[in-house]
Order: structure tokens, then sequence, then C-alpha cells
């Protein structure tokens, strides 16, 4: 028992600081690590909710009561584990442009800037939309997004920027400048149709995202009744494929129970 209890005692503190140093790194602004730190948490409720009752199970008193727990334990992580396979499949499975292309506006949500210019993320996100706005002649395109952190450029003015010294007509571009999130996005770019004249609720609109969050992106545009198509834009290479592959059930869990 008194060994078991110092194998626990010493991984809590492990798993403490695994955690504390990747906050520390989030808040440092270092890329990703709210992913790690996500990933830290999570498998440290699920080691140590093991261990304690790995612990509890040295003393005799106890062994009827851990059996159960024990038993809720591994069918509570197997459903979890289903959870998130099954919303990870539906985000796989909405990773693709819909067929119908006759739209009548472009929406290009926001990713983060670096040094005042569309991160990798966001610059897949511009290239997919200047290559749809190719069949798409004279409609508008709106590009979204705030001004973030320490930066002296809103994401929407980096988007236009970008697409300007690319060869997009600047007079087809309309900024909305207010949003922080992909729901802001879409509540906000509506707003910015209104005051330029086009009827939201009666128009068809192609938002252009990555492919990994494409299907959430659908999911805010119905509930904000827009009539919208997807269409993906490739996330840029493996690593931010694992990484964002892995976040993006989280984030739907979120919409789903609580939007």
């Amino acid at each position: 028992m008194k060994k078991r209890r110092k194998i626990t005692i010493v991984t809590s503190i492990i798993a403490v600081f695994i955690c504390g140093a990747f906050f520390v790194l989030g808040r440092l602004r270092i890329s990703h690590m709210h992913v790690f730190l996500l990933l830290a948490f999570i498998l440290s409720v699920i080691v140590l909710t093991y261990m304690v009752l790995w612990t509890l199970a040295a003393n005799e008193k106890y062994t009827r009561l851990i059996k159960i727990l024990m038993i809720i334990y591994f069918v509570c992580l197997i459903i979890g584990i289903l959870c998130f396979l099954i919303l990870l499949g539906l985000i796989i499975s909405g990773a693709r442009t819909d067929d119908d292309r006759k739209v009548d506006a472009v929406i290009v949500l926001g990713a983060g800037l670096i040094n005042d210019k569309p991160s990798l993320i966001l610059a897949a996100r511009l290239d997919a939309a200047l290559d749809y706005l190719q069949t798409q002649e004279d409609i508008p395109v709106i590009v979204t997004g705030g001004l973030g952190p320490g930066r002296s450029v809103t994401e929407g003015e980096a988007m236009a920027r970008y697409l300007i010294a690319r060869g997009l007509d600047e007079n087809r571009i309309l900024k909305e400048e207010a949003s922080t999130s992909t729901h802001e996005n879409i509540k906000f770019t509506i707003e910015t149709m209104t005051e330029n004249g086009m009827d939201a609720e009666n128009i068809k609109v192609a938002i252009i995202t990555n492919d990994f969050h494409l299907y959430r992106t659908r999911l805010i545009a119905k509930k904000a009744e827009l009539d919208a198509i997807g269409v993906s834009a490739e996330t840029p290479g493996l690593h931010r494929k694992v990484i964002y592959y892995f976040r993006e059930p989280f984030a739907l869990a979120n919409e789903l129970l609580f939007r």
C-alpha cells in the first residue's frame, strides 16, 4: 500500500509538472502548446484515476468497491474513446468541398497571423479562395478576422493584402475586422453583407476553411441560418494535420453540447 501510494504521488507530481510546463509555453505563445496541454491533461486524468484505484486496491477492505469502480472506469474510458472516434469520423467525412459551386459570395475564415502576415494555415485558405474565385467571376469575397494581441493589423486587412498582392481586384473584397472566433466570423460576416446591401437570408455563400475545420463550420453556418456550402483548403504539413485533427473533435463536442 505504501509503495503504491508513493508511486501515485510521484506520478501526480510529474503530471502536474508536465501540464504546468505546457501551460507556461502556451502563455509564451509557442505554437500548438495548447493542444499538447489538452493531451497532457487528458492523459493525466486517465492515468492518475487508474493509479488512485490501483493504490486503493491494495487495501483488502476496498476490494469489492474497487472492482466496481474499475469496471466503471474502463466503461467510461471505452465510451470516451468511441465518442472521440465517432466525432473524428464526422470531421473526416466532412473535410471535402461541396459539389454545388453556384454561389453569390465567398467567405474566407481567419486563422491567425505571424508577424502581421497570414500563417501557413491561413495562407492555405487564401490560396484555396484564389483558386475557387477563378470559377466565380465578379462575386464578392469577404475576409474575416479582428485584431489579435500583439498585432498591428487585423486578420481581415492582412488577408485582403495577400489576395490583392496575388492579383485579386480589391473592389471585390469586403473586410470583416471584428471577429475573434468562428462563431463571430459567421455572425459579423452576415452583418457585413447586410451593411453592403446583400440579402444574407436569400443568398448562397461558399465558406472557405481548412479540411479539419469544415464540418464544424457548416454546422455553425446552419445554426446562423446561412445558406452555405463548404470549400476545403488543404492543411499544410503532416504534423499540423495530426495536431488539428486531434484537437477538432473536442471543439466539435463543445459545439454540439454547449452551443
